[in-house]
């Protein structure tokens, strides 16, 4: 009897288990395509049969699911094999041979996704862009009736596109490796194409792409490749991302030039000028002999624009700041922007050459006075004087090299002084050091995490707040940790009283959600220079029917769980929503959006908010049996109005939540997920079909005026009792609908 209660179980929890499961799409190959063609793509993952659609973020661009088989079953597979060993038998008549492979071409695509999980799913999709699309980074996301996958880099660009010679699953070679893991597969024919270029491939272990071309004397050749910056980070691998190296060889195979990365980027660019019209081969491999489907490259071939760097990295909002720019095939030395209107921030700056966009590279607008660094300031005697509040703009202009600056302060001033350098793609690894006027050190910092920078694995850029002791005069020291230094090694630094502000990053940019029901999401804050006022979150111009629970970050709160709920009318498939933040700060409304990211896992161990460019919310089909219960607090709980629970910090407020529809046995469980800290379930107690549950604040953790949502996760426990051990076995059942709450005064 037992034994039928715990299948029953079984029977009821893994359907509900099934429907839980996250699709993950861990790439697409190829990961772009030229303006005006339409391309076919797979996008592989885990989680991803059953999509339906296909969305790609920007105008211009549409994509389409193609017919796909379903994968085969444990027992599909015995059944085939059998099948194989059958037809063996029956001789080699062209119909048995045919269906011979045929059924190796299923068998080993079913073993690929039972040794690699991760990667076993692969959905075509075919993707159509229009000649007036803009050329840049696009997100691809798959949808299905209940799920949209998180997004990836898909790329529009301007060259013609080839390919790395395709395999099929069932007769991809085996290419034997020496002792130290390298292929010996580097004789392979190269893939032949013309310049310029964009060529697509994957590298799989121990494997080199080689690809032939011609080229002219005087060429100013550019080689930019993207790897890592079409997957950020791997999960599963060290170092986190697809490492290339690339050679340059000429038809001799000599070895001309290579590189395996390009200033602190991971993906490699090549510059090199021909010296001799000939053929010439490039050559792309992991540095590490590592690979697999994930490993997706682009490289861009050609004499192409490219900008190495330009200064300033910044100007004055309402001023023409006129820039200089260095790099390669670029029609001027220097550009004029006009920052009349344009608010503060970091955009992208590009240098087109015949009908060629540049690479980008980031330009920052502020509001502060500017000024530029003098290059005799390099000691304190020579220090350059600058009245605060001021933005300076200089670099290192020789390894070794530092600039020093000087300033009056008054006791129990605060002071800021932050250099930005690195977030605006200079190599410079800075330093910062803060004295008095006799040489005492009052602050020093290298290196300042700046969580709002995901693709940054070193955060190089430094960063002082500090309280000056007495009134006086101030030095300020700036150089390069690893005492490097040249043209490029710019940066801007800001020296000023704190300026209190935040930034907002939403979690995860993509969610599905049944009409009627609801979804929860982290909605993180980057507070800048002390900022500690309340944070209220809102949706920006919300789509008909989409509502987002009150939540508020409180004081040096940087994380808060929000609900997004939908009505059961009037919604449309899909749709992007905006979450914004405001805070009264220093007598003025700040309002920031939040912007919509994914945590990323790199090397099986370090996370990363990474930024996307859209919150793209899908509705799930078909509707729920029945309307989402709307959480119901008890006569015992604390007096609330709304639809928030109000909990007495250092009290116990309770709630009556419906229970997911699901049967079980064994025994409850109720747990938390993410809860800000020092909230807790402090018990419950099973009713007939829901849940009583005591939530507790803990004074000295969580301060009134904090709201947000909670999710509750049940659980089934069950012992299983054998004769040498006991195991305890435990099942999810779901999460309960979310619980709004509001930390209160007691």
């Amino acid at each position: 009897m037992k034994r039928l209660r715990w299948i029953a179980l079984l029977l009821t929890i893994v359907p509900a288990a099934l429907a839980q499961r996250e699709p993950h799409a861990a790439y697409v190959y190829p990961a772009g395509g030229q303006v005006g063609t339409t391309v076919d793509v797979i996008v592989g993952g885990q989680n991803l049969y059953g999509a339906t659609n296909a969305y790609v973020s920007g105008p211009g661009v549409t994509a389409v699911v193609l017919p796909y088989e379903p994968p085969i079953t444990f027992r599909e597979a015995d059944m085939l094999r059998e099948r194989m060993q059958e037809l063996r038998k029956q001789g080699n008549a062209a119909a048995i041979l045919k269906e011979i492979t045929e059924i190796r071409r299923k068998l080993a695509v079913f073993e690929k996704r039972r040794q690699n999980p991760a990667l076993g799913d692969s959905i075509p999709v075919r993707i159509s862009i229009a000649p007036n699309a803009p050329p840049g980074n696009r997100e691809l996301r798959l949808g299905s009736f209940n799920a949209l996958s998180n997004p990836l880099v898909f790329q529009i660009g301007q060259l013609p596109e080839f390919h790395e010679p395709e395999f099929k699953e069932e007769v991809r070679p085996l290419r034997r490796q020496t002792g130290d893991g390298r292929s010996t597969n580097t004789n392979a024919p190269a893939t032949v194409i013309t310049l310029p270029a964009t060529v697509n491939g994957q590298i799989l272990p121990g494997e080199v792409d080689r690809f032939k071309f011609k080229a002219k004397r005087g060429d100013q050749l550019v080689i930019v490749v993207s790897a890592r910056e079409l997957i950020p980070y791997l999960a599963d691998a060290v170092p986190g991302w697809f490492q290339a190296k690339v050679v340059l060889y000429d038809a001799n195979g000599k070895e001309l030039a290579f590189n395996d990365d390009y200033q602190f980027h991971p993906d490699p660019v090549l510059f090199y000028n021909i010296q001799k019209e000939g053929e010439y081969i490039l050559e792309i491999k992991d540095s590490l002999y590592r690979g697999r489907e994930d490993f997706v490259y682009r490289i861009a071939i050609g004499e192409l624009p490219f900008v190495s760097n330009i200064f300033p990295l910044g100007g004055r909002a309402g001023s023409q700041t006129t820039v200089a720019i260095w790099g390669w095939n670029l029609p001027v030395k220097q550009y004029t922007l006009n920052l009349t209107g344009v608010p503060p921030g970091a955009y992208p700056f590009t240098v087109p050459n015949k009908g060629l966009l540049s690479n980008r590279v980031s330009f920052q607008v502020d509001t502060l006075p500017e000024c530029f660094a003098q290059p005799s300031c390099n000691s304190p005697t020579n220090a350059q004087h600058v009245t605060l509040p001021i933005i300076v703009n200089g670099h290192i202009d020789k390894p070794g090299d530092m600039d020093v600056f000087r300033f009056e302060g008054k006791a129990g001033d605060q002071i800021v002084a932050e250099v930005y350098a690195r977030r605006l793609d200079s190599p410079l690894d800075s330093a910062l050091k803060l004295t008095d006027a006799t040489g005492k050190q009052i602050a020093f910092n290298d290196d300042h995490e700046d969580k709002g920078t995901g693709l940054n694995t070193h955060h190089a850029d430094s960063y002082i707040f500090a309280t000056l002791p007495t009134t006086g005069t101030y030095f300020l020291y700036l150089w390069d940790t690893q005492q490097k230094g040249g043209w490029e090694y710019c940066y801007r630094l800001r020296i000023s009283p704190p300026r209190p502000d935040f930034e907002l990053r939403a979690v995860p940019s993509s969610l599905c959600i049944r009409p009627g029901g609801s979804a929860s999401l982290t909605v993180y804050t980057l507070r800048r220079d002390g900022c500690t006022n309340t944070i209220s979150l809102a949706l920006k111009d919300p789509p008909e029917g989409y509502k987002l629970s009150a939540a508020s970050l409180v004081g040096t709160q940087d994380q808060v769980k929000v609900t997004l709920s939908t009505t059961t009318k009037g919604i449309k498939a899909i749709t992007n929503i905006t979450i914004e933040g405001r805070a009264n700060i220093l007598g003025r409304e700040v309002v920031h959006p939040a912007v919509p990211a994914d945590d990323m896992m790199q090397a099986f161990a370090y996370r990363h908010l990474v930024c996307a460019s859209e919150l793209k919310v899908a509705m799930a089909t078909p509707p729920p049996r029945r309307p989402v219960e709307k959480v119901a607090e008890t006569k015992k709980t604390a007096p609330t109005t709304g639809p928030s629970v109000k909990i007495p910090a250092g009290g116990v407020a309770r709630v009556q939540v419906k229970l997911p529809t699901t049967t079980y046995t064994g025994k409850l469980q109720l747990e938390l997920e993410e809860p800000p800290e020092g909230v807790v379930i402090q018990s419950f107690t099973t009713l007939r079909d829901s849940v009583e549950i005591a939530l507790r604040a803990d004074p000295t953790k969580i301060k009134p005026g904090q709201k947000g949502a909670l999710t509750v996760n049940a659980f089934a426990e069950r012992t299983n009792v054998k004769p040498a051990e006991a195991k305890q076995q435990r099942a999810r059942l779901g999460a309960l609908p979310p619980i709004q709450f509001e930390i209160v005064a007691q």
